[in-house]
């Protein structure tokens, strides 16, 4: 009998003596992801530093993209152009982002964001500077095209930010980045004011081109993405560059050993369509033109309702038999008109108010999750189109056209932060190199409906406006994926 009650006290211990042994064994078997290094590691020092030089990629993006709309003016007296010429400036500017922006994207998901972003900046800055040697209309179309193809790969930026950023942190920092761009606006429409009437627009370009120049020397302080490392088999690479961070940040890295699955297929044009992300990805592309179209159809509806006074109906016909006599008398025989100091006023006033519904754009976003924030900033997009058909005073519409550039920049910024989150790193870079491909589309249309057909009907351009901003907030709220508090994902 006694010989029986001892047994099961010699199973015990043996359970527990097993059970210690094994303890070891488990450590050295632990294994982390990046995506729990990442969120390990936490917000710190590293990740500022990253906001800042990333960030400042939007002060040289809108630079350039708005340089156009203060030089119009005076390459149309000096070249005496037509109204058709100088809006196709701004076409072929876009066209060439539209074409670049899939190759970069493509190019990035198989060899790096890091680099795909260096050569776009490198290539900017290069044929940025030839611009301003410009000898005819001819070259500066041609040589600002190209500056529109290195332009359309600065959204590796964003792209590199969001792959370091802990989740939580996402929704916060990314929507601030909408500071940089309202900076590179402001800074060009401030030069422009001071540099063109003195020194002249070639100046301003060159000019211009030197923030580009200052970041492509402050890049080598961002390592690559380390989930694309870990994506492409570089665990040691993606362990440096997490350790790295780590430091920086004073913080600790998860224990264990760094395991991630190599992604043999990447940047696939085919995996955008796949039957996983075909319906997100028809609808992300109807909203990223949609927003395109608005945004900088607002631009330049701007300079059309406060040139012509549109919302309360053309000037009388005595008014314009004036203007133009005087237009006759004291201009040129292009009848080119250069900007006054009371323009570049107006221009900053409504580009301010890109800034102006940040905080709530982030509180939204945080709290209503991406899809219903970007679904009511877009139907209150669509009915302040309609608002600007109101007879109203001069303050009264530029405080219109205030709340839509408010609106628009929300937008952008939704779209831009859902679009990082939803696609895995396999594709992320293509995906958003698409999306910046098809923005360009609406950014190419909007033109000819806010300088043609609005002349010509004005309601209906409104309407016109309206209508496919509630398409785009239908869109919005109908998408299939929420990303609001999800992890990235690696593969599909």
């Amino acid at each position: 009998m006694s010989a029986k009650q001892t047994e099961p006290v010699t199973v015990i211990s043996l359970r527990e003596l097993n059970l210690g042994t094994s303890e070891p064994q488990s450590r050295e078997s632990k294994t982390f992801t990046v995506e729990e290094a990442v969120e390990t590691i936490g917000f710190g020092r590293f990740h500022i530093a990253l906001f800042l030089i990333m960030g400042s990629t939007g002060v040289a993006e809108a630079m350039e993209i708005m340089l156009i709309a203060v030089v119009s003016p005076v390459i149309r007296c000096e070249w005496q152009l037509e109204n058709w010429q100088v809006a196709l400036v701004t076409t072929m500017v876009f066209f060439g982002y539209m074409v670049f922006s899939i190759l970069f994207g493509l190019l990035a998901d198989r060899y790096g964001r890091w680099k795909i972003l260096f050569i776009s900046f490198l290539w900017g800055a290069y044929f940025s500077l030839l611009t301003s040697f410009s000898p005819s209309y001819i070259w500066f179309v041609f040589l600002r095209t190209m500056v529109g193809c290195g332009v359309s790969g600065h959204s590796q930026g964003l792209i590199i930010k969001t792959e370091f950023l802990p989740t939580k942190y996402r929704g916060y920092m990314l929507p601030l980045s909408q500071v940089f761009w309202l900076a590179g606006s402001l800074l060009i429409i401030g030069l422009a004011s001071v540099v063109v009437p003195t020194i002249g627009w070639r100046w301003l370009i060159r000019i211009a081109s030197i923030p580009g120049i200052i970041l492509i020397m402050a890049f080598k302080f961002i390592p690559e993405s380390a989930r694309f490392n870990v994506s492409t088999g570089n665990t040691p690479a993606a362990l440096a560059t997490l350790e790295r961070i780590a430091k920086m940040n004073r913080s600790v890295m998860p224990e264990g050993k760094l395991v991630e699955p190599i992604l043999e297929k990447r940047g696939r044009f085919a995996d955008l369509l796949d039957a996983k992300y075909l319906r997100t990805t028809l609808q992300i592309w109807v909203i990223w033109l949609g927003i395109s179209f608005a945004y900088y159809g607002v631009i330049l509806a701007s300079a059309e309702l406060l040139e012509r006074d549109l919302v309360c109906g053309s000037r009388s016909e005595s008014e314009v038999a004036v203007t133009v006599g005087v237009l006759e008398e004291s201009q040129s025989p292009c009848y080119c008109h250069m900007f006054a100091p009371s323009d570049y006023r107006t221009m900053i006033i409504s580009t301010i108010g890109e800034i102006a519904l940040n905080p709530l754009n982030i509180l939204g976003i945080n709290f209503l999750g991406r899809r219903l924030s970007l679904s009511i900033t877009m139907g209150c997009t669509a009915l302040f189109f309609l608002l600007l058909n109101i007879c109203t005073s001069s303050a009264g519409l530029i405080g219109f056209l205030f709340m839509l550039r408010a609106l628009v920049a929300a937008n952008f910024n939704t779209i831009y932060i859902y679009t990082a989150e939803v696609y895995p790193t396999m594709m992320r870079a293509l995906g958003m190199g698409t999306s910046g491909s098809l923005c360009r589309i609406g950014a190419m249309v909007a033109p000819f409906i806010s300088q043609v057909l609005m002349s010509a009907s004005f309601l209906g351009a409104l309407c016109l406006f309206s209508s496919v901003c509630v398409v785009c907030a239908i869109s919005a709220f109908t998408l299939p994926i929420e990303t609001k508090g999800r992890a990235l994902q690696q593969i599909k």
